[in-house]
């Protein structure tokens, strides 16, 4: 997966940045300071920095020197002074990019995916490992046929990973057992038992409840079927 390193002391653009990337499907660092940066810069050695050029009292500028002293990575800086001549100088220090605050996250993919494609990262890599579908600690990728619960990979049948991906693409829809084998089995309550999806559904919990008995994500409605609920933001 290719990893990102975000350097910077605003809580809320860290923040907002390692929520985008990662559901881009990065691997995605934090650091506030200086120290923790370097500290993070040699011991992940990422394929790619985002670095803010005002770091409180610190100087972004500085510690791009310094990170250079540790590797040839490719650097992006990220900062509210959009002047040509600051631009130009921050890209004679050593920068591959430039990104102007306030900036889209749109902008952002686009300028780390241009920056790694000159860099020689595959940036292919990053959109077939990035879920499609994502609730927090849940991530599904359909692209991968894999779930990741709080970064574990979960183990599923075709048919349980089906079944999940179905309903999470419309979380609090109610679904009757037999629209689900309609949907998830191409088939019918005539051709096949509804219980073979009451047997799934449980399975699915097992796997991915804290406590089956008490499902989170998928919960019954009685008298009705079933829904994928989404957690509270």
């Amino acid at each position: 997966m290719t990893s990102v390193l975000v350097i910077d002391d605003d809580p809320a653009i860290t923040k907002m940045l390692e929520t985008h990337l990662v559901g881009e499907g990065y691997q995605v660092s934090v650091a506030q300071d200086g120290a923790r940066a370097l500290q993070l810069a040699s011991a992940e050695e990422p394929d790619l920095v985002i670095l803010d050029i005002v770091l409180g009292e610190e100087d972004g500028r500085e510690l791009l020197g310094e990170i250079r002293l540790l590797s040839d990575v490719p650097v992006i800086f990220l900062t509210g002074r959009g002047l040509e001549t600051e631009r130009i100088a921050g890209l004679k220090l050593g920068a591959d990019d430039y990104v102007v605050k306030p900036f889209s996250l749109g902008e952002m993919s686009a300028r780390i995916e241009s920056v790694l494609r000159r860099a020689g990262v595959n940036a292919q890599n990053h959109r077939i490992e990035a879920p499609t579908i994502a609730f927090g600690e849940l991530q599904i990728n359909e692209n991968t046929h894999e779930v990741r619960l709080n970064g574990r990979l979960i183990d599923l049948t075709s048919r349980e990973f089906a079944l999940l991906a179905f309903m999470a693409k419309t979380p609090r829809q109610v679904y009757s057992r037999a629209q689900l084998l309609e949907h998830v089995w191409a088939s019918s309550p005539e051709w096949q038992n509804e219980a073979t999806v009451t047997e799934h559904v449980r399975r699915l919990r097992v796997k991915l409840e804290v406590d089956p008995n008490k499902p989170q994500w998928i919960t019954t409605v009685r008298g009705v079927g079933y829904r994928f609920e989404a957690p509270a933001r």
